[in-house]
């Protein structure tokens, strides 16, 4: 399934400097049309989106408690950890830089927006990581750098950590920076995955 978003905000294209340009034929759109392709792993039943046409290119995979707890488990991690972050909706997370300018993102400026309307900070690794070096660990493989500049080319990947529950719904609103310009897109009804991977 594929929802295409077309569209250039102020923050962008709108940006007079930028409009001249446009016009001029001296700069390509960077973001003339966005989508997003849903797809369903045919072996696991869980799902990802990837969104395309953006210099930004950026997907999530679901990821079942289970998974985060092995994974965290088999690192010898205390058990008070891989509960905390398991409890979390949790989608593996890979990014790319898809056009020939370096382009820079913050996590920080990310927000996951409940059905309710609500505005949610996503929590970032620094936060993960200060809490767990207060509990005495040093420990920072698996989760999505917190800001990362990615070359032309460059691609980057990381759990990132949702505060819901198994199955719930939410927007995501992400954003990046390119030169003078900021983007921001949203990819609608996302899903935590359910507590087991529905054809396992």
């Amino acid at each position: 399934m594929t929802n295409n978003h077309c569209y250039m905000g102020l923050g962008e294209a709108g940006h007079p400097r930028l409009l001249l340009l446009l016009f001029a034929g001296l700069l390509l759109p960077l973001c003339a049309c966005s989508s997003v392709q849903q797809q369903v792993n045919p072996e696991s039943g869980l799902s990802s989106w990837k969104t395309a046409g953006d210099s930004l290119s950026l997907e999530l995979l679901q990821v079942v408690p289970d998974y985060v707890r092995a994974v965290y488990s088999a690192r010898g991690l205390p058990q008070e950890i891989v509960d905390a972050v398991s409890s979390y909706c949790v989608f593996g997370t890979i990014l790319h830089n898809t056009t020939q300018q370096p382009l820079a993102y913050r996590v920080a400026d990310w927000r996951y927006i409940t059905p309710d309307g609500v505005r949610h900070r996503i929590k970032t690794k620094s936060q993960w990581v200060s809490e767990w070096r207060e509990m005495g660990v040093a420990f920072r493989w698996s989760l999505l750098p917190d800001d990362q500049t990615y070359n032309v080319g460059d691609w980057g990947q990381g759990f990132t950590t949702i505060g819901l529950q198994p199955g719930d719904r939410f927007d995501l609103e992400y954003s990046w920076h390119q030169g003078d310009a900021t983007f921001t897109r949203t990819i609608r009804d996302v899903r935590c995955a359910p507590v087991q991977a529905p054809l396992q």
